[in-house]
């Protein structure tokens, strides 16, 4: 019989298009193949997984289809939500494992996975995130958060890559936060999918090489990024490298604050496209060249609090787009507010922090950017919640309705933390990646990097970079550096727009982990969303609080700016 785990010198012609890119990944051995005939090995891979395989209470997997799928060529779209999802990057022929997992309770939805089996291994696996309230599956073939794009993508690498719709499917015409009037639904898009679909994914990946993957990564961003976070936190056994990018962390501060704020644009207070520009041009007036450069790029958001006054922007006379009126001259001051919570959530957090200032009018890859997009879409909050009157708002009064008052139909304007404390507690409990005790992840050698946006109004940066104070409390700051690193990019919004914010942190993880390099100062690059992805732009990632300052030379480039504190 053919021994179909054979080890083998071949090497197929994507992986030599792509040697000299992945060289440095190679700790693991390159030799590890689906057989001489991976189309038939992959069609063979059809067995479910039992649910005493699956590490946490759950219903068995079973495989929908395995199908061989032919090798792509790289492709590039016009137009896209973010500058990463313009580009597709080109795929070997790999093995694609659809499936799904049942639910404990048949009143809950399974959960819908995907693993991708390349047919020359590296010996790695990497799990995707997914975004916003998920209903998607991730098909985990693209490339990473932030990944540079020009750099090929992780199956293309040789890694098993793997991602979920974390238990449900979004519906048309259906709010898509709904699916969480299902307790189970609400606790597989909390944690327990990723767990679920991490582990089936080693079972597949033992079967169809011989052996479990040697390191196992997790790479999201936003909604992505808690889970990654959470993954440390409540299975840190689970992942060796983790790249939570942007992430939601205080999950309950954050939806309670898209609420609070969109409150405060309501009726008069909303803030036009023309008064946007108005206070990001003031911003911009008051603090851009404090980091040596005048470029539209505000470096040090933090000192920029201390110079910029939104007040001096109050009409003196009749409202125009010149001014501001004093009900929008409150709203801006709450949103540059942190949100005292009435009560004590998980892991003891009590406040969401201020966003801003910069950023306010950063153009994106949808209709509008910055404020605009987040904050205060194309009209002032509505009732039933609208994606036009910004994306904070429908994400933020939507949670609420479904998460916490568990009314489809609750009055908005009559909701009280107070009043519904004990549900506000339990999800929490379940959503919040504020857990500061990475003691088990660091003990099982597992490498964390966080990265915030700091022109980010999707999510405060500045949760993030309070959870991360808190881990060092927690562990010391010496012991945190070990495992942790923090990085923050000035003036680039949630999607990765408005300044430079591509880095390959996938090499960063896999030298980190398997080399024992850690990451220090990196650079991050803005690149022409075309081939051969041009550079236009480099600039220090520095680690936080550290902020690129200029010194001398061509202001395009990194090695021209200096990483500096207050």
């Amino acid at each position: 019989m053919k021994n179909v785990f054979q080890k083998t010198l071949y090497v197929p012609l994507s992986a030599v298009i792509f040697l000299s890119a992945c060289s440095h990944l190679n700790t693991v051995p390159v030799n590890v193949s689906l057989g001489n005939d991976p189309a038939v090995r992959c069609a063979s891979l059809t067995a479910g997984v039992a649910s005493n395989e699956i590490g946490i209470p759950s219903g068995a997997a079973t495989i929908d289809s395995a199908t061989w799928v032919a090798a792509t060529n790289l492709a590039v779209a016009e137009r896209g939500p973010t500058p990463a999802s313009r580009v597709s990057p080109a795929t070997p022929a790999f093995c694609k494992i659809l499936g799904r997992i049942a639910p404990v309770s048949s009143t809950a939805p399974p959960i819908l996975f995907q693993v991708n089996l390349p047919s020359q291994w590296n010996g790695r696996s990497v799990q995707y995130g997914g975004g916003g309230f998920n209903g998607t599956l991730i098909n985990a073939t693209g490339l990473p958060p932030a990944q540079r794009f020009d750099t090929p993508s992780p199956l293309a690498q040789g890694f098993v890559t793997l991602g979920t719709d974390s238990g449900h499917q979004n519906t048309p015409n259906e709010p898509p936060q709904a699916f969480a009037l299902n307790d189970e639904a609400l606790l597989n898009f909390a944690h327990a999918s990723y767990k679920k679909v991490r582990d089936v994914a080693v079972v597949i990946t033992e079967r169809a090489y011989g052996r479990k993957p040697d390191k196992l990564y997790f790479m999201g961003s936003s909604e992505g990024g808690r889970e990654g976070l959470t993954m440390a936190q409540r299975y840190p056994n689970d992942f060796h490298g983790i790249f939570s990018r942007v992430p939601v962390i205080s999950w309950t501060g954050l939806q309670h604050a898209g609420l609070r704020d969109g409150m405060a644009i309501r009726g008069a207070a909303w803030l036009s496209p023309a008064h946007t520009k108005l206070v990001h041009d003031s911003v911009l007036a008051a603090c851009d060249a404090s980091d040596g450069l005048v470029d539209g790029l505000i470096a040090d958001p933090i000192g920029c609090r201390q110079r910029f006054d939104v007040t001096q922007l109050r009409c003196k006379g009749e409202a125009s787009n010149s001014c501001l009126t004093d009900a929008q001259i409150k709203a801006v001051q709450t949103l540059h507010s942190p949100m005292k919570m009435p009560i004590t959530l998980a892991n003891g957090v009590n406040e969401y922090p201020a966003r801003g200032p910069s950023g306010e009018n950063i153009p994106s890859f949808g209709p509008t950017g910055g404020w605009q997009s987040w904050w205060l879409g194309t009209e002032p909050p509505a009732f039933p919640p609208k994606m036009s009157n910004g994306i904070a708002w429908f994400y933020g009064a939507g949670a609420i309705q479904y998460f916490y008052a568990r009314d489809p139909n609750a009055d908005l304007t009559r909701y009280s933390v107070q009043a519904n404390a004990s549900r506000v507690l339990e999800v929490s409990n379940l959503m919040d990646s504020t857990n500061p005790d990475l003691s088990k992840f660091n003990a099982n050698g597992g490498k964390l990097v966080i990265l915030e946006n700091l022109a980010d109004y999707a999510q405060s940066p500045y949760a993030g970079i309070q959870y991360f104070a808190t881990v060092q409390e927690k562990m010391g700051a010496a012991n945190t550096k070990k495992f942790a690193r923090l990085f923050a990019a000035p003036g680039v919004d949630h999607v990765g727009a408005g300044a430079p914010s591509n880095v390959d942190m996938l090499s960063v993880l896999v030298d980190w982990v398997e080399r024992g390099k850690a990451p220090e100062t990196l650079e991050v690059v803005d690149q022409e969303v075309k081939a051969p992805f041009q550079v236009t732009r480099s600039l220090p990632l520095c680690q936080w609080p550290l902020w690129p300052r200029y010194k001398a030379g061509p202001v395009n480039l990194a090695a021209s700016f200096e990483c500096a504190s207050h």
